[in-house]
């Protein structure tokens, strides 16, 4: 579970990460939120929003990892942290990855979906790239560009 918390804070740094409960649910309204992460000691009422921000998508899946607030903060740089939600598919299923290797009967179906998931996701993506570029050979560079003006 040391890990866990490294890889959240490598997902914060690419900017992925939602911390707290309202950029959680703003994430989460706008359909961005793939996996909603909860320590494990958070608030009742917390835990409550939490589910009820992953419920206005089918998209928003919502854990209660193993880690306490303060172990869910010290990997993002605070205090404590009680919920993160996670706004990229492949940091998804990496996290979802993590939680199944230390505890493969509680998470392993949840990383089983996401991986699929991600996976798809891929796929489209490699698809649209396909689409977009074009066959043959590159433009010449103009003799106008590398001259100097006088």
């Amino acid at each position: 579970m040391d890990n866990i918390p490294n890889l959240l804070g490598l997902v914060h740094r690419a900017g992925k990460l939602a911390i707290g409960e309202e950029p959680v649910a703003a994430l989460c309204r706008d359909h961005k939120a793939y996996l909603l992460l909860l320590a494990q000691d958070a608030a009742e009422n917390s835990v409550r929003r939490a589910h009820l921000s992953a419920q206005s998508s089918e998209n928003n899946l919502c854990v209660t990892i193993p880690l306490t607030k303060d172990e869910l903060g010290r990997g993002l740089g605070r205090n404590s942290c009680a919920m993160v939600a996670i706004g990229d598919m492949g940091f998804a299923a990496a996290v979802a990855d993590r939680l199944a290797k230390a505890d493969p009967e509680n998470y392993a179906a949840l990383s089983q979906l996401l991986a699929e998931k991600a996976a798809r996701a891929k796929k489209r993506r490699d698809e649209k790239r396909e689409k977009t570029t074009r066959p043959g050979k590159p433009k010449a560079r103009s003799a106008n560009n590398s001259k100097k003006k006088p």
